[in-house]
C-alpha cells in the first residue's frame, strides 16, 4: 500500500496534471491534505516505533477513518450538487445492469490481482531482486492503473467527477481501511528495512509536496510543470528501488 500511495500521486496525479490543468479546492487546504498528513504521519510512527502495525494500531486507523468519512459526509451536506453527465447517466441505469457491472467487475478484480502478484514473484526471481522492491514498483503501478485509467480519461473529457479529493481519498482509505482492517486480523510486521528508511520516507515527501505545488508555483491549480516534476521524483523513486 506504500507504493500504491507514492503511485497514486507521482504517477496518476503526476501524468493527469501533465495531460491538463487540475484545479484545487478550498477544501483541500482545509480538510484533505490535513488528513492526508495526519494519517501518513500516524502511520510512519507506528511502523516505525516497533517496526510492525498491531491489531491496536490498525484499530486506531481504521477508527479514524471512521471519523474521517463521518465528516466528509457532513461537510457534503449542503454543498451545492454538481450534475455532471457522467453521474446523470448513472442515474438512469437499471440496478440489475449496475449489479451485473459490479460482479463481473469484482471477479476481474479478484483474479487480476492474484495474477498480478504471482506475476510480480516470478519477476522478482527472475531479475533477481527482491519481493520488497516489485511491491513497491509493479505492484504498486498496477494497483493504480485503475485510477490512473479514469483520471485520464475524466481530464480529457473535461469531466469534473474526478479530482484531487478522489486519490487524496484513496490514499486514507489505503492507510485506515486497508492497512487498519489487516492490522486487527494480523499484525503486519516490517521483514525489510528498505520499508522504514526510503519507502515510507518517499510516501511522506509525496504527500507533503502537494500543498506547496497547488499553493505557491500555481495557485490553486495543478497543470504541466507541477505533473512533470511528479513523474520526474516517481521515476528517481523507482530507479533508487531497483539499485538499493
Amino acid at each position: 500500500m506504500i507504493g500504491s500511495n507514492i503511485a497514486n500521486i507521482g504517477l496518476v496525479l503526476g501524468i493527469t496534471a501533465f495531460i491538463g490543468t487540475i484545479y484545487v479546492d478550498t477544501s483541500f487546504y482545509k480538510f484533505n491534505w490535513p488528513a492526508l498528513m495526519l494519517f501518513s504521519l500516524a502511520f510512519y510512527y507506528f511502523l516505525s516505533n516497533d517496526q510492525q502495525l498491531t491489531a491496536f494500531e490498525g484499530a486506531i486507523l481504521f477508527l479514524g477513518l471512521i471519523v474521517f468519512v463521518i465528516l466528509l459526509l457532513k461537510k457534503s451536506k449542503g454543498a451545492k450538487e454538481d450534475h455532471d453527465e457522467s453521474l446523470e447517466a448513472l442515474t438512469i441505469t437499471s440496478n440489475f445492469k449496475l449489479m451485473i457491472w459490479f460482479v463481473i467487475g469484482g471477479v476481474a478484480l479478484y483474479f487480476g490481482a492474484d495474477w498480478l502478484v504471482n506475476g510480480a514473484i516470478v519477476i522478482a526471481k527472475q531479475i533477481g531482486v527482491s519481493e520488497a522492491v516489485i511491491s513497491v514498483s509493479i505492484i504498486a503501478v498496477g494497483t493504480s492503473v485503475p485510477e490512473l485509467a479514469a483520471s485520464v480519461i475524466a481530464v480529457i473529457r473535461k469531466e469534473k467527477a474526478i479530482s484531487l479529493g478522489n486519490l487524496i481519498g484513496s490514499n486514507i482509505f489505503n492507510i485506515g481501511s486497508v492497512l487498519g482492517l489487516t492490522a486487527m486480523i494480523k499484525p503486519i510486521i516490517v521483514e525489510d528495512t528498505q520499508i522504514l528508511s526510503r519507502d515510507i520516507i518517499w510516501m511522506l515527501v509525496f504527500a507533503v509536496i502537494l500543498a506547496p505545488f497547488a499553493l505557491v508555483l500555481k495557485r490553486h491549480e495543478l497543470k504541466k510543470t507541477e505533473g512533470f516534476v511528479l513523474i520526474f521524483m516517481y521515476g528517481i523513486f523507482i530507479y533508487l528501488a531497483f539499485i538499493s
